[in-house]
C-alpha cells in the first residue's frame, strides 16, 4: 500500500509538471548577485536544459560533471543552453560559488535558496532536468542520474533541432 501511494504521488507531481507548458514567473538570483526572472529564460529559438542540482547532492554533480564533458559538443549541435539551478539553502549556498569555480562549468548558474522556483517546477528532489523547446515550452523532463542518462539526454536534443 506504501509503494502504491508512492507511486501516485510521484505519477501525480510528473504530470502536474508535464502540463506546465512554460516556465513560472520566479525571481532568482545568478552567481554574481544579479536578479534573473525564469520567465525570461530563453535561448533565440533553441533548446535549453534547465538542471536542478545540489552541492550536498552528489548525482547531481556527477550528472553536471557529465554534461560538461558534452556541452561543446551539445551547443554545436543544437544550440543547446544549460542553466543549472542550485537548490542549497541558507546553510549551503555559501559553497556554490566556489564548487562551481572549481569545476569550471560554463553553464548559466542561478540560486533557489528559498526553492520557489523548484517547487514550481514540481522538484521534490534533485537531480530533476528539465528539457524546453526553442520555443520555451517544456518537452521532456528527467529524475535522478545514472552514468549513460548523457545519451538520452543527446537524443531528446537532437529530436529539437
Amino acid at each position: 500500500m506504501k509503494n502504491l501511494i508512492l507511486i501516485l504521488c510521484i505519477t501525480l507531481t510528473a504530470l502536474i509538471a508535464s502540463a506546465q507548458s512554460s516556465l513560472p514567473s520566479t525571481t532568482l538570483k545568478d552567481l554574481d548577485g544579479n536578479a534573473v526572472n525564469t520567465a525570461t529564460i530563453s535561448n533565440d529559438g533553441k533548446p535549453i536544459l534547465i538542471c536542478f542540482w545540489a552541492t550536498w547532492c552528489s548525482p547531481c554533480k556527477k550528472e553536471l560533471n557529465t554534461y560538461a564533458d558534452y556541452y561543446d559538443q551539445w551547443r554545436e549541435e543544437t544550440g543547446v543552453k544549460i542553466y543549472a539551478v542550485s537548490i542549497d539553502d541558507q546553510r549551503t549556498v555559501n559553497s556554490v560559488k566556489p564548487y562551481v569555480n572549481s569545476v569550471s562549468w560554463e553553464y548559466q548558474i542561478l540560486s533557489d535558496v528559498n526553492k520557489t522556483f523548484s517547487q514550481a517546477m514540481g522538484v521534490n528532489s534533485p537531480p530533476h532536468t528539465f528539457l524546453l523547446n526553442g520555443k520555451g515550452e517544456i518537452v521532456w523532463q528527467h529524475v535522478g542520474y545514472t552514468p549513460g542518462d548523457e545519451e538520452e539526454i543527446h537524443e531528446q536534443l537532437l529530436k529539437l533541432k
